[in-house]
């Protein structure tokens, strides 16, 4: 059954909005006993250069209250997305990091059976009163998002690498993508869920995908998506470099020119954004002379196999 769900106009990521060095977040390692007083601590500024079609996406999943599914090529910046998202709205980011075990309902909520029938046998009505069967349940991060908004509060749930999991994985999750809530089947009528009639309360969920494996339709349905490009031209990747504290405009323009040469070479893995930053930040750590980079200094930081660093040098060669 789909929950009847209003459009959001509560909230919008500005694409030119100023964004401040550092700001109070909540804190989302902090008890869930405190979620109606948020504890929160200081963070600093993410730095991302954000696209107008990129924000555009976002604001369209903001609006529908649907997940926004991520793909792009690795090391584009995917993952950090959310965490510039949580940064930009000022929201607590939860955060499902995939892995090949994970199980739908993690992302919900775990339920500690084995500490619950030790308790149960050591249990001594004389001595000892039996601890109520919700103490035994951890809630995962979609559902401490679910439990935030209770409170009358947002979150921003990134689920990294989603193609990692079983393919049952996306699907264990349709009804409660679609819901906003979930039920703990272990405590008979404890019922987590977004109000309803609350559209600006609903958790902005990112979902990044590096399509190693076809997600189901059902799951796809229920998303919207965008493919994140690689920033092909210099000035966004100055600006990248910049953002990222890299100083030297010689340095900073040395390596794109590198990195976009190797692009256009035939590499088993081409270096992507990820890249370039730690090369980055190697050469500008070592002072590297930017008039030497097409000797390829620190290029394990760059190229990660060995053919493909052989072709790399072969091709830098060249003039």
């Amino acid at each position: 059954m789909n929950v009847s769900r209003g459009v959001d106009t509560s909230m919008r990521l500005d694409l030119d909005g100023d964004v401040p060095a550092q700001r109070p977040i909540e804190d989302v390692e902090a008890a869930l006993g405190a979620l109606g007083r948020p504890q929160l601590r200081t963070v600093p500024a993410e730095p991302y250069l954000l696209t107008a079609d990129l924000c555009d996406a976002v604001n369209v999943a903001i609006t529908l209250g649907r997940p926004l599914l991520v793909q792009g090529d690795p090391g584009v910046g995917k993952t950090r997305l959310a965490h510039a998202v949580a940064y930009r709205l000022g929201l607590p980011l939860e955060q499902a990091h995939i892995k090949s075990t994970s199980r739908g309902r993690d992302l919900l909520y775990t339920f500690d059976a084995v500490r619950r029938l030790s308790d149960a046998q050591l249990h001594r009505p004389w001595t000892k009163t039996l601890p109520d069967d919700r103490s035994y349940v951890r809630l995962g991060p979609l559902g401490r998002a679910i439990a935030r908004a209770r409170h009358g509060r947002r979150s921003v749930v990134l689920i990294d690498e989603i193609d990692k999991a079983d393919l049952d994985f996306p699907n264990d999750l349709l009804r409660e993508l679609d819901e906003l809530r979930f039920d703990i089947d272990e405590v008979p009528g404890l019922r987590y869920e977004v109000p309803q009639d609350r559209p600006d309360l609903r958790p902005i969920i990112i979902v990044t995908n590096n399509e190693e494996k076809q997600l189901p339709g059902a799951f796809l349905r229920r998303c919207a998506f965008h493919y994140v490009e690689f920033p092909e031209h210099p000035d966004d990747l100055d600006a990248i470099l910049n953002m990222h504290g890299i100083a030297d405009a010689a340095l900073r323009g040395g390596a794109i020119g590198v990195l976009q040469r190797l692009r256009g070479v035939e590499l088993a893995r081409k270096p992507g954004l990820s890249e370039l930053l730690d090369w980055a930040r190697c050469l500008q750590s070592d002072d590297v002379d930017p008039q030497s980079l097409t000797t390829l200094p620190k290029i394990g930081a760059l190229v990660k196999q060995r053919a493909d660093q052989d072709r790399a040098r072969k091709r830098l060669s060249t003039p």
